[in-house]
This record gives C-alpha cells, structure tokens and sequence, in this order.
C-alpha cells in the first residue's frame, strides 16, 4: 500500500545500494532486523529522530537521503510556503555584516515594528506572510549593521536582524532546507558576537544546535547545547536571560533523549521546569514561548522521542492546558502532533491518532504538511487503514502533504 511514501522505503533502497543486509544494517544502527523489516514494509514508523540519525549515519547519508527533500503537492497550503525560500536565501546570500546588498533602507525604528508584526507569523508557522516582509527585512538590517548611523542604531539593527535571522532559520528548517537554516543560524552569531551580550549570544547558540547536521552527531549537539547552557548561566538574572536558558535546558534535555540518556533528559527537562517557575507562564509573551506550559509541551516530546506511545502519550498529554497556547499555534501544533505521532504506534489508540494529527494540521496547516515526522505516521497509518471514516480522513490529509493515497 503506497510503500514507496515511506522514510523506509527510501531505507530499503539506500541500504540495497549500499549492498548491506538487514542484518548488517541493524547491527550498524543498533536496531532490530525485525523492526527495520516492518519500517521498510511500511508496517512501522521511522519517526523518532534517534532512529533516523542512527541509520543515516550506518547507511553513510545525510538526513536529508534518508527522509527525502521538500515534498511539493497540489495543495497550496503544502506547497505555497516553498515559494518563500529563494528570496530569503537570496537575502542571506547576498549580504553580510560588511557589505550589505542593497543600498537604501528604512530608518531602524520602522523596521523595529516591522519585525514585530512578523514575529506572530513566525509563532503561527505562516510561512507565506513571514516570506512577504522576512527578505526586504534582512536586506535592510544588513545596510544599517554595516553603515550605521550611530552607535544606538547600530545596536538596535545587530539586535533586530538577530530576532529576523531567528525567523529565517526556523522557516528554512520547517520546510526542509538546513543549509540555508544553518546560514541563517550563522548570520546570527556573527550579529550577536558584534553585540557582545551573552544572551544574544545564547540565542544565536539556540539556533546554531538545531541547525547541527543530526547524522552521527547528536552527541555533539547535546555537548553543545550544554556548555551554551553553562556560558549563559551566571548572565540569565533577567527575564529574557531565564527565558533564552529555558530554551537551551529544554533542547538538552531533547539531545539526551535522542542519545537514549533518559536519566539526563529528565534531569534538563526538571532545570527547564524550576527557571519556567520565574517567568509567566505566557507562551504567547515569552521568547519562543518559554514558559511552565512550553515544558509540558517538549514533555510530551522528550518521552515521544524516549519509545512513549499508546495511553501513556494520553496520559501526558493531559499535564498540558491547551488553552495557555492559543496564541502559539506553533506550539499548539508541535504539541498536537507529537501526541498524534504517540499514538499512532500503538494499533489501539491509532483512530485516536489520526485525529489529533488533523487538529495539528488545522491549527498549523502549512508547517504540518511539511512536517518529515507527520508526515510518515500518515503514510505508515495509510498503509494499515481500510475504508473506514479513519481511512478516508488519512486520504485527505495524505493528499494535502503530497503522498499518495
């Protein structure tokens, strides 16, 4: 049924490429031939970024092999934000710190409040309205970084196109494009290193460890990730300092899981949870959305990418108060999803599936059309539904993500 939509089916063709037997393949990655038998079958997901990682690096390709590139569809809402990308990759291309590409710009202030009405879009994972204000933004910022018109200027431009270089790695990396997130990341810490302020800093280090190759080197985004969480410690007295530290705290605790270090995700995941205690729990106020309900959300995510399915998924999921995220559809979606994703691995919750991963599609349908980890529990569920009202639902969302149904 549609094998060929699946992460592994494409594991089935690199490994034959390769000339690997299951049993070297398994041996490699540290996973059971059973279990890669069913995964290249389509009968099991390949969702958890440890086992995707792991296999990446046993079969000798990039992330990027493994899973497929951008999948674009019919469906506008899937296919529309891939439009965005060549005019931002265009923008961090062509300028830099030194010489920026245009030679006009809005006065700094203008494009203070012009980054603050995209900053929502960001949050809702609206690709197409970030896109139509992000490029002529980080055109502009380059100018006034370089050619500044005074030291407070200056400053405010390096912080502005740090918060605009934030939207880009996240738009690129949503949408399966990690080399340009990756630049977006670095075009951040050359700003940040300008302004020489720790917490910018540790920003641009947030952006930098989700933008690490993942193949063969989780182990170094969590070294990473940790020793950024230590620089920004004896700086995080502020609110912002906390809230950027809650970040990192969580990232680490999400690197642990992959490296199957459970003992250590929980001891993050309990640091994210005592600093969440020292800002309002406002996802929609704080810096990407850190707050008492963003850790029961990377909760649910941590012990989803830990094996968690079935009930258990339910039962975290009840710790997180879905109204706190309203004004986070990212969030709301990223959450959804995950629980979705949960569920489906478990044949007796996989109805149940289905219809959180279509609130999670209607609450950030552009993000999750494009999502790599959604997208296969679909697939895989497509290939397990018959023609009930779950079938027909997995139909609908399959062609809205470009699979075949």
């Amino acid at each position: 049924m549609h094998q060929e939509t699946t992460i592994g089916a494409r594991l089935r063709a690199l490994r034959r490429w390769r000339g690997m037997t299951l049993d070297q393949l398994a041996g490699q990655a540290g996973l059971s031939k059973s279990f890669l038998s069913m995964a290249e079958r389509g009968q099991r997901s390949l969702d958890r970024r440890s086992h995707v990682a792991a296999l990446a690096d046993a079969l000798r390709v990039s992330e990027t092999d493994l899973v497929g590139g951008p999948h674009l569809g019919p469906d506008h809402g899937q296919s529309d934000p891939h439009a965005v990308i060549p005019p931002i990759r265009l923008a961090l291309q062509t300028n830099d710190l030194s010489h920026p590409a245009v030679e006009r710009a809005r006065p700094v202030p203008e494009l203070v409040a012009e980054m603050a009405r995209v900053e929502p879009h960001h949050q809702a994972c609206d690709y197409v309205r970030v896109g139509h204000k992000l490029p002529g933004l980080l055109d502009e910022l380059h100018l006034h970084a370089a050619d500044p018109a005074d030291e407070a200027a200056h400053r405010t431009a390096l912080e502005t196109l740090v918060d605009a270089c934030v939207a880009a790695t996240f738009t690129a990396k949503d949408l399966g494009y990690p080399d340009l997130a990756h630049l977006a990341a670095v075009r951040a810490e050359q700003a940040a290193t300008l302004l020489d302020d720790p917490v910018r800093r540790a920003q641009s280090d947030f952006l930098r460890v989700h933008t690490m190759p993942r193949a063969g080197s989780w182990d170094r985004t969590l070294r990473a990730t940790e020793r950024s969480a230590d620089r920004l410690e004896p700086h995080a007295g502020s609110e912002l300092g906390a809230q950027v530290l809650g970040m990192l705290t969580l990232s680490a605790a999400l690197a642990a899981a992959v490296t199957h270090d459970a003992a250590r995700a929980n001891d993050w995941t309990a640091e994210a949870a005592r600093l969440a205690r020292l800002v309002p729990d406002a996802p929609d106020q704080n810096w990407m959305s850190f707050s008492a309900s963003n850790v029961g959300v990377w909760n649910v995510a941590v012990n989803v990418e830990c094996g968690e399915r079935g009930g258990a998924v339910l039962d975290l999921a009840r710790g997180v108060d879905e109204t706190r995220l309203a004004g986070r559809k990212g969030r709301r979606a990223a959450f959804l999803a995950d629980v979705g994703r949960g569920l489906a691995r478990d044949r007796k919750t996989k109805d149940q599936a289905v219809r959180w991963l279509r609130r999670a599609e209607n609450t950030a349908p552009q993000w999750i059309r494009n999502n790599t980890p959604v997208r296969e529990s679909v697939a895989v569920l497509l290939s397990q539904a018959s023609s009930d009202a779950g079938g027909r639902e997995l139909r609908g969302m399959a062609a809205r993500m470009g699979l075949p149904h």
